[in-house]
């Protein structure tokens, strides 16, 4: 072959098939083209290249010296796109390297159990979980910062891609004993006039909390503003006041009596955990898997399961 070969890779396909076969017929029959359009290809080709690679005596068709040359090279080219392609197809469906999370603070109660479940099945997933407030989150999703993020309110000015997964039930949470513990159907209008902890302005958790005592024409002013969910279990708990919180975060702690969910008109209020993505951001293999494995489990018993402290 002469050097500096000018060659297309549908030309290397097509003089492949040309030579394998001998014949322009079945070549094109092969490849799903015209006759004349694989005709066409085969003298660019040798024109291009200044050199014959098929030759026609009668009507039989014969490789050249250089032909034959050039189709053992081209079998090894297609031969090595082959097995890369088969290498990238294998790499995109193997489950594993790193899947990066953010979280808002109240998921942090039910995650590291639905992740622990999800390792079980994909052991090389290396998980990145970033537990940060609502505001942040929605910065750094901006940023292109994380593969899913776990929040309670998807926010209608960015687009994203969400479904609902696990529902949020939110509930009135008072110290153990409190003087409510026992009554039934409190009116929500009594509740408010309790010291009431509450989360910083912006928190998904005080905006469904604000809504639903709006609805009942009630304006909660807070005694106390706290950064977490944490910290304000543990204000409960130290009986600095009353709180609504996710049930999930407090369910250990209300099993074994350090504090009370009261029964309170309107409550809880049942709000969905969405699992979302940037709208044009492609998921990788795991993430991928990641979003199907919440919509294949039933996190209720995975949690009740967890729950043996």
């Amino acid at each position: 072959m002469t050097p500096n070969l000018h060659i297309t890779s549908q030309q290397i396909r097509i003089f492949e098939a040309v030579a394998r076969n001998l014949s322009y017929t079945k070549a094109a029959e092969e490849l799903g083209l015209s006759q004349p359009a694989v005709s066409i290809q085969m003298k660019r080709l040798e024109e291009n290249n200044d050199v014959k690679f098929i030759e026609v005596i009668g009507k039989k068709l014969y490789l050249t010296r250089p032909g034959e040359r050039m189709l053992k090279s081209c079998q090894r080219i297609l031969d090595e796109l082959h097995d890369l392609n088969g290498h990238i197809k294998s790499a995109q469906q193997k489950i594993e390297g790193e899947l990066k999370i953010a979280v808002v603070t109240p998921a942090k109660y039910f995650m590291p159990y639905i992740l622990k479940a999800f390792l079980n099945r994909y052991p090389d997933v290396r998980p990145a979980i970033t537990v940060i407030n609502r505001r942040r989150i929605l910065d750094e999703l901006k940023q292109n910062q994380y593969d899913l993020s776990i929040m309670g309110r998807v926010p209608e000015e960015l687009k994203l891609d969400s479904f609902p997964f696990f529902q949020n039930e939110l509930v009135v949470a008072a110290p153990a004993k409190h003087r409510l513990s026992k009554e039934k159907r409190i009116p929500i209008a009594e509740i408010a006039t309790e010291r009431f902890l509450m989360r910083e302005k912006g928190s998904g958790i005080r905006m469904s909390v604000e809504d639903r005592f709006a609805e009942n024409g009630i304006i909660i002013e807070p005694y106390m503003e706290l950064g977490s969910t944490e910290s304000i279990k543990q204000a409960v708990m130290a009986g600095l006041g009353i709180s609504v919180l996710p049930k999930q975060a407090i369910r250990i702690e209300a099993k074994h009596g350090h504090l009370d969910i009261l029964d309170v008109e309107g409550f809880p209020v049942i709000r969905d955990w969405y699992v979302a993505k940037m709208k044009d951001k492609n998921l990788h293999p795991a993430a991928q898997a990641f979003v199907d494995f919440l919509n294949s489990i039933d996190i209720e018993r995975l949690l009740a399961m967890s729950d043996t402290r």
